[in-house]
């Protein structure tokens, strides 16, 4: 039996020209070996499976190809696949382009090796080319022993370096070498190269099953090769749509398009029971939810011609979108790309996920049929209290019209603490007959103590300076700035006290602060002492509510703050080795003499 070869190493390309999807960097290599602007390392990156090992191969033999003649042909930029250079790549014999795998070659001593190799000049060809591919793979000690070579190698050498995760990378090898980011392949590009390995491998193949699998892919060649492969086992060389949908598990078209014809047509038990059928095939309803989501938003982007091309999918495909959305509204659709995307984000969170989603499905229904039962703001009514409100202050009662009107009388709490905010209750509106006059009374306002609980619990004038306080931090100063109220130490004490209570979850802080509590000093400055560094950091942070606090308590608007760092007299400085050595020299000069005779070698 002949030995198979799959089509993604029969139909790797071997020329600049044959690699699919990636014409900017191709062209870019092609430009530098005309021009001889040759570096001596290059990084290729992207995702797996888009051609970057492929053109790395290329590029070596290219510079290495003996009949390459820039200077008659300079438009001809690819390997001949004749010289011995060649040929002798292709059998995989080449001593001067080397493929290491950094995945099993990652440690210091493997590229210790590699260096050791570079040494050694090429014996055909120009360059001695090392293709190092997963090169993230190297560990941190292996990056640093390969930097001086990257960066200053013999001028016979040039390294190509290839990764899939670029982020893992250190800078300073990034920094020494040209990096070309690869693409992932679009579905048109990948779908014409599985047209033409159909062709020379004389498989019949629909347009429709080749743009799946080219989706299926996900950008990557390798990928979908290789699922190529695996269709033309299963359908003996006749590769069709539906032997594609059946052996991919992929939702068909045709699901997303029966169910967005019943929400139109507000049948909810038709789509209910597609969506029962399309669960009892195995798919998951966040698969579901997802091909829901791409067919709307398909359907939205075909409205317009001008979108259209937006579409990954074959020709007849896409007409058939174009003829079906002009069925729905842009206002729909939008509303049910909402109503799919906040599905697909509470599913996970869900306990019922199956009547989370038929319950989306029913809302598209009722938005599709205009049965929407969806209430505005004007249509609910306004509380009795709230309306007449709402009347008094948009239409005041004229001053020359003669009926009595309703005079509010409000209750207000009283102040009960001149440093807390004041708490008011809810005013109490009394209708009182009041004869008509040329002007208008002012209402009256009666004072009254209230018992405790009894109120809003919110200060109109703390929630104002709240919001001043949003804008402007120090907006509690405002025209108090010259308020400078005499007090003690121990009023000083009482107060921060407070600030402690506060700060008891940071233990180290509060310790601290518990023994050197502050001190007032001449001119309103209050000194706080702390150990170090990391605590002055701390209550940097905290210097603004103790200083608010301090002010608005003791009534002193011109305090300041100095925080000081004081030595811990427990604190136990580590002598270093080299000073522990010093002192027992100065003590026994005896034992330098020991140290030079011998010859030894301190490591401090």
């Amino acid at each position: 039996m002949e030995n198979f070869i799959v089509s993604a190493r029969k139909y790797r390309p071997a020329t600049f020209d044959t690699v699919v999807g990636q014409k900017a960097i191709t062209n870019t290599l092609k430009n530098a070996i005309k021009n001889h602007y040759l570096a001596q390392a290059y990084l290729f990156t992207g995702p797996r499976g888009v051609g970057k090992t492929t053109s790395a191969r290329i590029f070596a033999k290219t510079i290495n190809c003996l009949n390459l003649d820039l200077e008659n042909n300079p438009d001809v930029i690819e390997p001949c696949n004749e010289c011995e250079s060649c040929l002798s790549f292709n059998q995989n014999a080449s001593f001067n382009i080397m493929e290491l795998d950094a995945a099993s070659n990652n440690s210091v001593d493997d590229i210790r090796r590699l260096v050791e190799q570079v040494r050694i000049p090429p014996q055909v060809g120009k360059y001695k080319v090392y293709i190092i591919d997963e090169v993230h793979m190297l560990s941190q000690a292996a990056f640093n022993a390969f930097l001086k070579t990257l960066e200053e190698p013999p001028p016979y050498v040039k390294f190509i370096l290839a990764t899939t995760e670029k982020h893992k990378i250190i800078p300073t090898i990034l920094s020494r070498c040209q990096v070309f980011d690869f693409k992932r392949i679009n579905v048109v590009d990948i779908a014409k190269y599985l047209a033409f390995v159909a062709e020379k491998e004389n498989v019949q193949a629909d347009e429709e099953a080749l743009h799946l699998i080219a989706q299926k892919a996900d950008g990557a060649m390798r990928d979908a090769l290789s699922i190529f492969d695996q269709l033309v086992s299963f359908t003996s060389g006749n590769v069709t749509y539906q032997k594609v949908v059946e052996n991919l598990h992929v939702l068909d078209y045709d699901y997303f398009f029966k169910i967005s014809d019943q929400f139109l047509s507000g049948d909810i038990s038709s789509v209910l029971v597609i969506f029962n059928d399309i669960i009892e095939r195995g798919f998951d309803g966040q698969h579901f939810l997802i091909g829901l989501g791409e067919h709307l938003r398909n359907l939205l982007v075909s409205r317009d011609a001008k979108t259209i091309d937006l579409l990954e999918t074959s020709a007849s495909i896409r007409k058939r979108y174009y003829n079906n959305s002009n069925k729905f509204s842009s206002a729909f659709l939008l509303k049910a790309l909402d109503l799919n995307t906040q599905c697909d984000v509470n599913y996970k969170a869900s306990n019922n996920k199956r009547l989370l989603i038929e319950l989306t499905l029913m809302q598209m229904v009722a938005l599709g049929s205009g049965i929407s039962e969806s209430v505005s703001k004007e249509q609910i009514p306004a509380l009795p209290v709230q309306k007449k409100a709402k009347e008094r202050i948009a239409s005041p009662p004229s001053i020359e019209e003669k009926k009595p009107y309703a005079a509010p009388v409000i209750k207000e709490k009283a102040k009960e603490d001149p440093v807390v905010s004041t708490k008011i209750s809810e005013p109490e509106i009394k209708e009182q007959t009041v004869p008509s006059q040329t002007k208008v009374e002012e209402s009256t306002t009666s004072v009254k103590r209230m018992p405790k609980g009894i109120g809003l619990g919110v200060s109109i004038k703390a929630e104002e300076n709240s919001k001043l306080e949003d804008v402007n931090p120090d907006a509690y100063m405002i025209g108090k700035e010259d308020i400078a109220d005499e007090f003690t130490q121990d009023d000083l004490d009482k107060v921060f006290n407070i600030f402690l209570d506060r700060i008891k979850h940071n233990q180290g802080l509060y310790a601290t602060l518990k023994t050197n509590k502050a001190v007032l000093r001449d001119g309103f400055i209050i000194e706080l002492r702390v150990h170090n560094d990391a605590q002055k950091s701390v209550l940097d942070e905290k210097k603004f509510e103790l200083m608010k606090l301090l002010r608005v308590r003791l009534n002193n608007y011109k305090l300041k703050s100095d925080i000081k760092i004081i030595e811990n007299g427990n604190s136990v400085r580590i002598i270093q080795p080299a000073e522990r050595y010093k002192a027992m020299v100065e003590k026994n000069p005896n034992l330098k003499k020991l140290k030079d005779n011998l010859n030894l070698e301190l490591e401090f």
